[in-house]
């Protein structure tokens, strides 16, 4: 059974539940302390939401340089799948493993609601399970999620293919091009602002569509085997 480990960084939120996601999706979640240099040997990596270290600095900053994240940044350079959702995908930002930054939402509040996301690229370790062009719903709930970056990265994002989600039915902090989430060019490494661990049962969820994440890299890894 596959390994996916959930990091833990003071003030996560949703780090059991993603480990839950990871369960349903029937892998083996691992807890991983941000304070270690230890991965556990986990075969990929999910960043959760939340708000490490208070957003102190800038959100996802400080938790960039926790004593974890060095392996974390050595190993995905060397293959190892990871997913940073929400705060994650603001630290995968501030450790520059995906371009850009997320800055405060337009109008300067926090959004929670459900959200309908467009799949773009299918090509990666997580998205592989879905349809291309196909429309998810997963909630969304940010205070800086308004991702950024220069027009020429962009422009690249969009001819390489890698924006990987794009908001549906309404941009709720003001991203530039409606990104929601993106990937590095190999597809291994994605970061999102919405809340795919939050979609994952009928009781609780708007849909079981966020599953799909936690399904995708799964498969990727049997295919890989």
């Amino acid at each position: 059974m596959a390994r996916i480990g959930v990091v833990t960084f003071p003030g996560s939120l949703d780090d059991v539940d993603a480990q839950r996601a990871v369960r349903l999706a029937g892998g083996d979640p691992v807890a991983l302390w941000h304070g270690t240099h230890d991965l556990l040997g986990v075969d990929a990596v999910v960043l959760p939401g939340g708000f490490s270290y208070g957003d102190h600095l800038r959100a996802g900053a400080i938790a960039a340089h926790s004593p974890l994240m060095r392996e974390v940044v050595q190993a995905a350079h060397e293959g190892l799948p990871v997913l940073g959702i929400c705060n994650g995908f603001q630290v995968l930002c501030e450790a520059h493993l995906l371009p850009g930054a997320l800055t405060r939402n337009a109008g300067l509040h926090f959004v929670c609601r459900d959200q309908r996301l467009t799949v773009e690229n299918t090509g990666t370790a997580w998205t592989s399970g879905f349809e291309p062009g196909s429309e998810i719903v997963v909630p969304v709930k940010n205070g800086e999620g308004c991702y950024v970056a220069d027009a020429a990265t962009l422009d690249a994002l969009e001819g390489d293919g890698r924006v990987v989600f794009r908001y549906a039915g309404g941009n709720p902090n003001g991203s530039s091009r409606d990104i929601a989430g993106i990937t590095d060019p190999t597809g291994r490494i994605v970061g999102l602002m919405p809340h795919p661990e939050h979609a994952v049962e009928d009781l609780t969820g708007p849909s079981t569509d966020g599953l799909g994440l936690f399904t995708s890299v799964l498969q990727s890894m049997l295919a890989a085997a």
